[in-house]
């Protein structure tokens, strides 16, 4: 069973966020798998807001597209046919639950391969027919969105830098379903940027980590690599450039040393962090604007959230502002199971304020799905819908 840090208090008696505590304890089973992890978990809310995790299983890819540098869409739908069915089995023993005792079954519906997105939403809903349970259809972001509340137990409304392999994007969480995207990237997200970047330099995969390691004895003024958009203003990111100027720096000094290739991360690491930096600086101001009355709140959620160069940059700027920086767990930062359950209690819970019933089992798995769906698409659109 895992507690998240500020369950204990919430137990004690203080008020959970919510917009209407449920009578008794809502307990769901998550599944994610939107794109190389496999996940199932278990997640229970109390009536006096207490919050558990009593089960976490996470069954990670990366051994299966590691040749290949970078996730296969056929391999990972395949390995999700392979192992979901035993994962959501450990996840229910690991809580020491069954299906009777759960009050729904949630499961992302998309964005995400959509391979993976069908394996999970279509097990989900075998599983919640054959239980008679409700199925809730989950937005893989707005997992990401309402982690905090789950390990922090935030009030609405905060800011959201959501950053990821698929995802960089500032979003102002308002409410659950009330998202407000205040800037993205127009091109790639920075965990691509961080997958490319090891894989130009032959580091493997998965690529961020692995470029973090090397950058630490790397120099990060060597390579004088661009800090893209810092001159516009505005709070959208752009990685294209720095991508193209990255393989530029390293074909003029080819062949590369270790430490070529220790400074060029360095370099790429600080550019990436400077640019960061600054629009989250500028994204903090916008929310004071905008939110005069509330308690100034960064989130950070997304793979790239674990990068230790880019935390400590946002809590200087954070502190600068006035504000908080909340950075759930690193494994609740990555693709998890949990996440998706949590948002599923949220939801039921709104549902149940609103004296609705909450069963989404003709949701239909979506590529793409973005979660403010009234902003302008900002990469482009098509017959599947906007990409961001």
């Amino acid at each position: 069973m895992i507690r998240p840090e500020s369950a204990s208090a919430n137990a004690a008696g203080s008020s959970f966020p919510l917009a209407s505590a449920p009578a008794g304890p809502l307990t769901v089973l998550g599944i994610e798998t939107s794109c190389d992890e496999t996940a199932a978990a278990v997640v229970r809310l109390a009536p006096d807001g207490g919050r558990e995790i009593l089960s976490d299983v996470i069954r990670s890819q990366t051994g299966e597209h590691e040749a290949f540098g970078g996730v296969v869409p056929e391999i990972a739908a395949r390995a999700h046919i392979r192992i979901l069915d035993g994962l959501v089995r450990a996840a229910l023993k690991d809580a020491g639950v069954g299906f009777d005792d759960l009050d729904a079954v949630a499961a992302t519906a998309g964005p995400g391969l959509i391979g993976g997105v069908i394996v999970g939403l279509t097990t989900a809903k075998a599983i919640a027919l054959a239980a008679g349970k409700p199925l809730v259809a989950i937005n893989h972001l707005e997992g990401h969105a309402l982690t905090a509340r789950l390990t922090d137990g935030l009030p609405f409304p905060y800011l959201l830098l959501l950053v990821s392999g698929g995802h960089t994007q500032f979003l102002l969480v308002e409410g659950v379903g009330r998202y407000r995207r205040l800037g993205s990237t127009i091109d790639d997200a920075l965990g691509e940027a961080f997958d490319k970047t090891a894989k130009l330099l032959q580091l493997g995969f998965p690529g961020g980590p692995a470029v973090e390691r090397a950058a630490r004895s790397g120099d990060p003024s060597r390579f004088p690599l661009p800090r893209p958009m810092l001159d516009r203003p505005g709070i959208d990111f752009s990685f294209a450039g720095l991508k193209t100027a990255l393989r530029t720096t390293a074909e003029a000094n080819a062949p590369l040393s270790p430490t070529d290739v220790a400074d060029l991360c360095a370099s790429f690491q600080q550019a990436v962090t400077d640019v960061v930096g600054e629009k989250s600086r500028r994204a903090l101001a916008l929310f004071a604007e905008s939110h005069p009355n509330a308690e100034p709140v960064l989130v950070i959620a997304g793979g790239v959230a674990a990068n230790a160069a880019i935390r400590t940059r946002l809590e200087g700027e954070a502190a600068k502002a006035g504000a908080r920086l909340v950075a759930p767990p690193g494994r609740l930062c990555t693709d998890n199971a949990a996440m998706i359950a949590w948002a599923g209690i949220e939801r039921l819970a709104q549902a149940h304020a609103a004296g609705e019933v909450l069963d989404e089992r003709d949701a239909p798995a979506r590529p793409r799905w973005p979660l403010d769906a009234e902003a302008a698409a900002v990469i482009g659109s098509g017959r599947k819908g906007a990409k961001a």
